[in-house]
């Protein structure tokens, strides 16, 4: 006879991003609802293999749902990934009567998720929380929308120091293997050019997209360069190939950074976090296990955890050819 779910752990992993302490509040409130017991796992995999473990309640998660990064702490685990530690990180679960667990991440979270429970049987549910955007089985992840906005603030500030000055700016944003953030910010910040991994055109057509820019009257450009973008070695090697090549322009660089990671969630990450929070407690207590939650086609919808780390999600073809639309 399967043990009934009541004490549910939960936790943040990898990256932080907006909204993850919405997600939290979700999680332990539906659990409290339910008349179960919510526990909170400070600094992850690493913080759950050393037993940094506590119990919370309803009161414990009072008005953080406005405040970014995580109030339970995040870290990554070179321990949690060897037979080893995830043994150590059971044992403390086990040590704690905890039934379940929640854990707010991305790919490589729900990695470990997976083999962990499938190594111990042991009911674990995903929430995709990261900036990129780049999880498969949800349309969007917690933190994507705050962060593509803080992108696209900063992208509309630079925007007029480049037309006072009639400069060419690369501005780089977050996304080492996926261009969701560059393409959403770039097309509402009106990039003159986007560069994406997913889509390399190369730094001739580049420097040729820049010279037609010029020719139809523009004194100033927007460049806007995801980080794992291949185009060019980094965005500095970029700007001087430009600059090399194209004498109208002075080019700059501006590395937005980790601001993107920061600050008050917007009110749609707030209500995904808070949507996706409740699901996972509900999808536990259905009895389903090695699953993530999330969002398609505005309906919370379950996918299998092997699932979402397998599979990749693609670029909206529409989207780029929105891009080259309006960049004419």
């Amino acid at each position: 006879m399967k043990k009934q779910i009541q004490n549910i752990a939960i936790m943040t992993s990898g990256g932080d991003s907006p909204g993850m302490n919405a997600a939290i509040r979700a999680v332990v409130r539906t659990a409290v609802f339910y008349k179960k017991d919510p526990f909170g796992i400070y600094r992850g995999f690493e913080g759950l293999i050393n037993g940094d473990i506590e119990r919370f309640n309803a009161r414990k998660v009072s008005n953080i749902i406005n405040r970014g990064g995580t109030v339970l702490k995040t870290a990554r685990s070179k321990e949690f990934r060897t037979i080893e530690g995830r043994k150590k990180a059971y044992e403390q679960l086990k040590k704690n009567d905890i039934d379940a667990l929640v854990v707010i991440g991305g790919d490589g979270s729900f990695t470990g998720a997976k083999i962990f429970s499938e190594e111990f049987d042991f009911p674990v549910v995903g929430i995709p929380g990261t900036i990129d955007n780049d999880i498969y089985g949800t349309d969007f992840t917690i933190g994507f929308d705050t962060a593509s906005n803080t992108a696209t603030e900063a992208i509309d500030k630079i925007r007029d120091t480049a037309s006072s000055h009639n400069r060419l700016f690369f501005i780089e944003v977050m996304g080492r293997n996926a261009g969701f953030l560059a393409l959403y910010a770039g097309i509402a910040g009106g990039a003159e050019d986007i560069l994406i991994p997913e889509e390399n055109i190369g730094i001739d057509k580049l420097v040729e997209s820049l010279r037609r820019s010029k020719r139809v009257g523009k004194t100033s450009s927007i460049v806007v360069v995801a980080e794992g973008d291949k185009t060019g070695k980094n965005v500095f090697e970029l700007a001087k190939y430009v600059d090399e090549n194209l004498k109208d322009y002075e080019s700059r660089v501006v590395i937005i950074g980790h601001i993107q990671r920061g600050g008050c969630p917007t009110t749609f990450d707030r209500v995904l976090a808070s949507r996706l929070g409740v699901k996972a407690i509900e999808v536990l207590l259905e009895g389903k296990k090695n699953v993530m939650v999330g969002l398609k086609d505005n309906k919370v919808t379950i996918t299998q955890l092997s699932n979402a780390i397998k599979f990749h999600r693609t670029i909206n073809k529409e989207l780029l050819n929105i891009s080259d639309i309006l960049t004419t």
